[in-house]
Order: structure tokens, then sequence, then C-alpha cells
């Protein structure tokens, strides 16, 4: 019987490349409690995609854009998280990968939101088989801790 050759695992920025749809956005307290974001909602519509030369872009939606959240509810700053305006979001620019760290940083070239064009957000990301998960710490428009947490499928 002839021995399988073992082959490295591929890398994070190899297995990245693609088109992604949402499947699910969670944000969660850290005790575990669930909060809904207004601006986009509990189940918003969202595509991502990111290249083999480092560019990225993503959109989401709000599912039931005519229940929109005032301006200033979703005008409050919080880290590691863009602004949606309207119940929609879209940017795009460039991304680095930390192989080491799991973490995809991505610098944002043009945004819907003004203040977000020029800012670097930094995110923990896997990806298994046709799964792709996106873990990242912010704050509610409150200020409280969230634990964000969005599953994505391959859809090219």
């Amino acid at each position: 019987m002839k021995a399988r050759k073992k082959t490295a695992p591929r890398k994070l920025s190899s297995r990245l490349v693609g088109t992604w749809s949402l499947l699910t956005r969670e944000d969660r307290t850290p005790g575990g409690e669930l909060r809904v974001e207004p601006g986009l909602g509990s189940d918003p519509i969202a595509l991502l995609n990111f290249d083999r030369a480092g560019h990225f872009a993503a959109q989401f939606m709000k599912r039931d854009r005519g229940t929109i959240v005032p301006e200033a509810v979703t005008a409050t700053a919080v880290p590691n998280n863009s602004r949606s305006r309207a119940g929609y979001d879209a940017y795009f620019g460039t991304y680095r990968v930390d192989e080491g760290r799991s973490t995809v940083a991505t610098t944002l070239t043009g945004a819907l939101s003004p203040e977000n064009v020029g800012q670097t957000f930094t995110r923990h990301m896997s990806v298994a088989a046709d799964k792709l998960t996106i873990r990242l710490e912010t704050s509610s428009t409150t200020g409280e801790p969230i634990i964000r947490t969005l599953c994505w499928k391959r859809v090219g």
C-alpha cells in the first residue's frame, strides 16, 4: 500500500478568497446575552468578497428597511465597527492576513459613511470547508461591550 503524501493545511489567506453570503450575524454581551444592533437588525442580508490581490468589498442591508432607526441612534462611534446609514452599510478596500493570529485587518478605501474611510478594522476569521466565521469585539450604540459573530457561506 502506497503512503499518502501529506499536504500542508491551506493558509487562511488562500481559503478566504471568494464571495461569501451572510448566514447569521449575532451580537452577544460577554455574559452571553443576545443583543440586536438596531441599524441592521437581527437578520441582515450581506455579501462579502475577498480577491487574491488583497482587495475586499462588503455590503450589508437591513432585511426590513421599512423600520429604519433614526441616525441619532446609529451615529455613535464604536470601536472595530463601521456605521450603517438608513439600514445599509457598504465599504471596500484592502486587507492583510496575519496567519499566526488568524486575523484579517481591513483598511477602508471607500465607505458609505465618510468617517470610516481610512480606518482599519481587525477581525478574527476562520474558514472550514465552505463556511467563514468572523468574530470581533466591539460595543453597542449605548457603549455596552459586544462580541459579534458572523457566519458566512461560500457562494463563489
